[in-house]
């Protein structure tokens, strides 16, 4: 059964409800996870392969890659107020995936019950926003040269090949759509970088120079691997036990917030 780090410590009856409510379901590259403006209960949870998130733009201006959905990550709505929503953005696989179908009614519940999921939850959504933002500001900051080669390094995070890089399944129009430049630039970029031994390829996947991993990529670890050398530490309480309960009577009598 496929454990997601958020409900490793959910009781195990509540994981098997999950899952049997669950729906597994594989895509091929390209494939169509779901369609931007179409309406769906589903949150999608990647047990493999990468997804690409893609915003359609004017006609002559072609589509946006805004973001990527790797491994234990999710394309959620932007709010759980309801248990159905309308996607603004169109999903699609980037390598061959395999993705559950999660009803967001049964996500709510688990959120309601766990505050650990839902904060684990809210992280995975700050973590990902942050990532958007850092690729704006390169975009609109860097290089044609840096821009590529720091995309080509996310790329070996989200898409890792089995003798390093990525899988060289991920093309250069992808490339080119996430970082705001054209195909031509892009090809243009790699095969320089090529020439001057900064990437190679293999049968498996394209590698990259070491150099590049020198960049502001750490958000995208996981969240066990960013917090693992933090140790766990029992604060002592913030507040006297009966603190709160002096200062609401004191506003209950005033009207006031008992603040001098």
């Amino acid at each position: 059964m496929y454990l997601h780090p958020l409900i490793a410590k959910v009781p195990p009856a509540e994981r098997a409800a999950l899952v049997q409510c669950s729906e597994l379901r594989s895509y091929r590259r390209n494939d169509v996870v779901l369609n931007a403006d179409e309406w769906t209960d589903r949150i999608y949870c990647v047990a493999s392969g990468l997804l690409r998130v893609v915003a359609h733009g004017r006609e002559d201006g072609g589509d946006v890659t805004t973001d990527f959905i790797r491994q234990d990550d999710f394309f959620l709505s932007p709010s759980f107020a309801e248990d159905r929503y309308q996607a603004m953005q169109t999903l699609v696989a980037a390598l061959p995936s395999s993705v559950y179908l999660v009803p967001v009614a049964a996500v709510r519940k688990l959120c309601g019950q766990y505050p650990e999921v839902a904060i684990g939850l809210l992280g995975l959504a700050m973590k990902r926003m942050s990532v958007i933002r850092g690729q704006l500001r390169r975009i609109s900051a860097l290089s044609s040269e840096d821009l590529v080669s720091r995309v080509l390094h996310q790329l070996t995070q989200l898409a890792p090949a089995v003798t390093g890089g990525y899988d060289k399944r991920i093309t250069q129009s992808v490339i080119a759509s996430y970082s705001g430049l054209s195909r031509e630039v892009v090809n243009k970029t790699i095969r320089d970088l090529e020439s001057r031994g900064l990437v190679r390829r293999d049968e498996h996947g394209v590698h990259v120079d070491a150099d590049f991993a020198a960049t502001d990529f750490g958000g995208l670890l996981p969240v066990e691997e960013n917090l693992s050398h933090i140790e766990p530490h029992q604060g002592n309480p913030m507040f006297a036990p009966d603190m709160l309960d002096g200062s609401r009577g004191s506003a209950d009598r005033t009207g006031k917030s008992g603040r001098p």
